[in-house]
């Protein structure tokens, strides 16, 4: 009766891989009532997220996040999302990241500064504790330092909470007085108090912050109505970005700090870079152009580990793609995961080589064999956002300090909203000696 849902449970991305791997690219299956097809062919997420995105609705799961996200531009539909993007899209354009790069790398900065020679640090609050400090200056100019680990802990037991009412059956859950439900709600009003309070700040200072939630405010739909948007709107686009903005670059640089210690060769090369283009020097947007090997250690970690591990969409209509025929209300599930371990596309897939991202390699490949960021009009608003922090933060902190694994240190993920570690990642620093930091003579 439950189908592979207990399995899927236990393991989200680690079950689909060993679906495809066992049954081909096309793969129907139950998970409880509701039936499912996993599809995991780059025409597939062509046919699915563009040609006919029309056909299908974000599923029911991914509906529930309301919750937590409301109206926010990942849960909403149809002209409401349209007009939500619109008015966030300007938010993202180049002189924006080109202002914020600044403080990703000030920022980083001044985070590995606060580390010592010797000591063990869990990568994954680290990088948590940093780019949230980040999402928050640049799209919001508040300063949430100070307040880094309470919101990182509620952020934790909002999503593992949330993850319990996934299942399907279990919506009913938030209504009841369970010990984890109040603590899920508790969590929750913490959150949105930082965020309300946020707004209240912008609204209060009637100033221009330039940052995201000043245009938010201040835009107005001219292609629509003409209305701007009320603060429950503002607090859901915020929650939205807060979280999506700060949680997707640091769950995809703690997977890479763990790689780059598993694979010393790559970590030389990286610094190599780093020294020849840098010199001891922050990166700034700039020079973003001139690190390709950083960029292409950070397509290869996304590769193997993507934040976004999976993406669903719910029929709303009879489809058919390549000869499977669809039933209206199956759920369709695409992969990153999955298939950016296919060996058609990556030769020996499990295996880390950041050489697959030469410009040659790429050509090879066809388009959304790699997609760790969708695909389509619902492509993530913050992909270059991503790229841009998540370059520079590594070519930062990479210039400072090298990091090993503690030898007590497991290795598994945890498939929630985001592929997380499930026992963090606690890695032993030593300095770094570039060249350029010598003192001549």
């Amino acid at each position: 009766m439950l189908g592979l849902l207990p399995a899927f449970r236990r393991d989200p991305p680690g079950t689909l891989l060993q679906l495809a791997r066992e049954y081909g690219d096309v793969v129907y299956f139950r998970l409880g009532p509701q039936r499912a097809i996993l599809f995991n062919r780059p025409t597939h997420v062509q046919d699915l997220l563009i040609t006919n995105a029309h056909k299908f609705t974000k599923s029911r799961l991914l509906q529930r996040a309301k919750i937590l996200l409301g109206e926010g531009l990942l849960t909403n539909e149809g002209k409401f999302h349209l007009r939500q993007r619109r008015l966030a899209q300007p938010a993202f354009h180049r002189d924006r990241l080109k202002a914020y790069s600044q403080v990703m790398a000030e920022y980083a900065d001044r985070a590995a500064s606060r580390w010592q020679e010797g000591e063990t640090r869990d990568m994954a609050q680290e990088m948590m504790r940093l780019t949230l400090a980040v999402v928050a200056k640049t799209l919001f100019s508040a300063d949430v330092e100070s307040e880094a680990s309470e919101v990182g802990q509620a952020l934790t037991d909002v999503l593992g909470l949330f993850d319990l009412m996934l299942v399907p059956g279990t919506a009913f859950l938030q209504h009841l007085p369970l010990p984890a439900m109040r603590r899920f709600h508790r969590a929750l009003k913490q959150l949105n108090g930082i965020i309300y309070g946020i707004i209240r700040e912008h609204r209060e200072s009637g100033k221009d912050a330039g940052d995201l939630l000043s245009m938010l405010m201040m835009a107005a739909d001219d292609q629509g109505d003409g209305s701007r948007m009320n603060d429950k709107q503002l607090r859901d686009e915020a929650m939205t970005l807060f979280l999506a903005g700060h949680e997707t670059t640091a769950v995809a640089l703690t997977w890479t700090w763990y790689l780059l210690s598993q694979h010393p060769q790559a970590a030389a090369k990286l610094r190599e870079e780093l020294e020849t283009v840098l010199d001891g020097r922050l990166p700034a947007f700039d020079d973003l152009p001139r690190l390709p090997y950083t960029e292409m250690v950070m397509a290869e970690s996304m590769r193997l580990y993507p934040p976004a591990w999976g993406i669903s969409r719910l029929a709303i209509e009879a489809h058919e793609i390549d000869g499977f025929p669809i039933a209206k209300g199956t759920l369709c599930l695409l992969s990153p995961y999955v298939m950016h371990r296919n060996p058609v596309f990556f030769a020996d897939p499990e295996r880390f080589d950041p050489e697959r991202w030469m410009p040659e390699a790429r050509e090879t490949r066809p388009k959304y064999s790699y997609f760790p960021f969708g695909a389509g009009a619902r492509i993530c608003i913050g992909e270059r956002f991503a790229w841009t922090e998540g370059i520079l933060i590594l070519a930062t902190i990479a210039q400072k300090w090298k990091m090993n694994l503690a030898p007590d240190q497991q290795i598994a993920h945890l498939a929630q909203i985001t592929l997380r570690t499930r026992y963090g990642m606690r890695m032993q620093l030593s300095g770094v000696n570039l060249k350029s930091r010598l003192i001549p003579g």
